[in-house]
């Protein structure tokens, strides 16, 4: 049962106007594209994490929440990473290894090109696209001990990122080769063992540092909920997943220790 305010809190965090709620709006416009491109090539997606909670909570984002994410199945990603730089508008960048070769992570965005933000953690300081993004994450079959494994060999990344001592371009050297090893010899080994490891579990691709299991028969098939005045899919068993991911997820968390994922952002248009 809602046990908030919704207009006291929209009118803390982000009032119609104020540069979060723009920023919220701008992800809102990029996921309308994103949509209208999977449904021309029916590709099923969800929307995931916070802004599921958001979705379910607030019947849009979490009030000062400042990013977007989907999930895909995996064989619906890898089309989708083929077709996306061709049917993006200009304004939109496809954001990968192969688009971008200081962009390390083992997962897309999608990228605002009228915009510009700076994440916290500072990882972003060698990437070539910095606009305001959605994150869009791949799911297979992988028993957690494999991707455990596989955050292990591709955590040297953010060991390198730490160490104050390497200018940029020795950062964009140095996580490209642990990138290309991993997706080369690692990350195929890690797959083809996930083979004869039987599992009902669909978890994120190897490379991706987060646990958020999920399970077919809860995912599929997909519904709609009222997102920011948009109607998204998402997991069929919603409360499942959220609970599994939350807890009580209709409990607001203590508003005075947020912590944001941008620590700056800016339009340009």
């Amino acid at each position: 049962m809602q046990n908030f305010d919704p207009a006291a809190l929209r009118a803390r965090f982000n009032p119609d106007g104020s540069p979060l709620r723009r920023m919220q709006e701008r992800m809102t416009e990029m996921l309308r594209e994103i949509d209208r491109i999977c449904r021309k090539h029916h590709l099923r997606y969800w929307l995931c994490s916070g802004t599921l909670l958001g979705c379910i909570r607030h019947g849009g984002y979490i009030p000062w929440d400042d990013d977007l994410d989907i999930e895909m199945m995996r064989e619906d990603y890898d089309r989708l990473l083929k077709i996306l730089p061709d049917e993006l508008p200009p304004h939109l960048k496809l954001q990968t290894h192969d688009t971008d070769p200081g962009y390390f992570y083992c997962f897309a965005k999608v990228r605002d090109t009228r915009s510009h933000l700076t994440e916290t953690n500072d990882y972003d300081r060698i990437f070539k696209h910095r606009g305001i993004f959605i994150d869009i994450f791949p799911y297979e079959k992988m028993p957690l001990p494999l991707l455990w494994l596989s955050n292990r060999t591709f955590g040297r990344v953010y060991k390198v990122m730490k160490n104050p001592e390497y200018n940029p371009q020795q950062l964009v050297r140095k996580t490209s080769a642990i990138y290309d090893f991993n997706h080369r010899y690692v990350f195929p080994l890690l797959r083809l063992l996930a083979r004869f490891w039987p599992t009902e579990k669909l978890n994120y691709s190897p490379g991706i540092p987060y646990d958020n299991t999920i399970y077919e028969r809860e995912t599929f098939p997909l519904r709609k909920a009222v997102f920011d005045g948009f109607e998204a899919p998402i997991p069929a068993d919603t409360e499942a997943y959220l609970r599994r991911k939350f807890g009580d997820y209709m409990k607001l968390p203590d508003l005075d220790r947020l912590h944001p994922h941008a620590a700056h952002f800016e339009f340009y248009d």
